[in-house]
């Protein structure tokens, strides 16, 4: 049988395939658009498993041995980005994960929400001086970049920069311009985490230069790598919460109307959303270190798997009606964030980000309503974010 095409028909519309793949063939092979074969799982109970399982590396070892001199797969990148704790395992995971874990504890994210209230309310009122806007650029951006701007200490005039940056890293087809973005990736934390060093601030970025945990400190390519993941996932997840949960109400206007008649659903239907139309589909690579046995299918040692938590999150034999927006579903245990040690660190912080962002909006807005076509609407081409490339909305102030 031949894999899987990943590419922007499968995009455009992932429900379809997944559809059939967890119900004829949950782990099957899998092509990305730059020709790297890997092993995709799909159903819920295979995906925990892998996550989970210590015979599947993210160690860059690994990764180095298995892909040297391959042109399959992103090469382009600049090291001092990838070597994150994303792409490890334990025990430098847990080292790395270690240094940051209190930054986004639940009381500490908490004590977030009265900025992040009032960066929601500026962006509203921006809003409002306009009758129809493209909600990912005017809002579901903007709120968690600046949050995270302010977080690790970032000028807030640099967020075009590193979104334009980022947006290249994370597309499926721009190879030619990864290059050269990973370089200014680079080159502008690095600048950074020196001005961080000369002048210290009250932000995360200056406690990680000047961490110490048991004696334990950070390189200088750790601290680029660590920077860079917290600000890229650190808004990118965020801004398709926000934007695929605001799509879907427009959707189901019926759900709509049941979350504005009863805001103390909005938690809840936070997780909903997430499960609904998870932001992100593809984990990032795994390679098995070992025959790894994923449901009924052995998958050889040296082998690139990846699961898809959108598939995961729309499995019928976890979530009932799993096709189906229900914002008063008891959602828990959906793979939006991921599951076991890479179980995303900032998910409080998103989590806050997406009870505020929509509910203030559907509150001040109470004619929001889709500004297109929902057949002509775009789906950025990533295999690893899920998320819209523009939502055109009109609105109605509410006097």
């Amino acid at each position: 049988m031949s894999p899987v095409a990943l590419d922007d028909d499968f995009i455009q519309n992932p429900y379809a395939l997944y559809d059939r793949l967890r119900r004829d063939d949950p782990i099957t092979q899998a092509v990305t658009p730059r020709g790297m074969r890997l092993w995709l799982v799909t159903r819920y109970d295979e995906a925990r498993a892998v996550l989970t399982d210590p015979s599947v590396s993210k160690a860059p070892n690994n990764f180095n041995r298995l892909f040297a001199g391959s042109s399959s797969t992103p090469q382009m990148y600049s090291r001092a980005l990838v070597g994150h704790m994303l792409n490890s395992d334990p025990p430098d995971h847990t080292r790395l994960r270690k240094l940051v874990t209190k930054a986004f504890t639940p009381g500490t994210v908490e004590r977030l929400r009265p900025r992040i209230e009032q960066i929601t309310d500026e962006l509203l009122d921006a809003m409002a001086e306009h009758d129809q806007v493209d909600l990912l650029d005017a809002y579901a951006f903007p709120l968690p970049v600046t949050v995270i701007c302010e977080l690790l200490g970032v000028p807030r005039d640099d967020r075009n920069d590193f979104r334009e940056w980022s947006n290249t890293l994370l597309s499926a087809d721009q190879w030619e311009k990864v290059a050269p973005a990973s370089t200014a990736m680079t080159a502008y934390l690095a600048n950074l985490i020196a001005a961080k060093r000369a002048t210290p601030g009250g932000d995360m970025l200056t406690d990680l230069v000047h961490a110490s945990d048991e004696g334990d400190r950070l390189s200088e390519q750790e601290l680029v790598a660590m920077a860079f993941l917290l600000l890229v996932a650190g808004h990118e997840t965020t801004v398709n919460l926000i934007g695929n949960a605001v799509y879907a109400l427009l959707r189901n206007p019926e759900q709509l109307a049941r979350l504005r008649a009863n805001p103390s659903l909005l938690p809840n239907a936070v997780e909903e959303f997430l499960r609904f139309d998870s932001p992100v589909d593809l984990t990032t690579m795994r390679i098995t270190t070992a025959p790894v046995k994923v449901g009924a299918v052995l998958v050889p040692a040296d082998e690139v798997i990846m699961v898809s938590l959108v598939s995961a999150n729309r499995d019928l034999a976890r979530f009932g009606q799993a096709d189906q927006l229900d914002v008063g579903r008891k959602a828990a245990g959906h793979l939006a964030f991921g599951h076991g040690i890479h179980y995303c660190l900032g998910a409080p912080l998103a989590r806050l980000e997406g009870q505020l962002a929509i509910g203030k909006l559907i509150n001040r807005f109470p004619g929001l309503a889709l500004a297109a076509d929902p057949a002509a609407m775009r789906w950025r081409f990533s295999t690893l974010m899920h998320g819209l490339e523009a939502l055109p909305v009109s609105l109605t102030v509410q006097t």
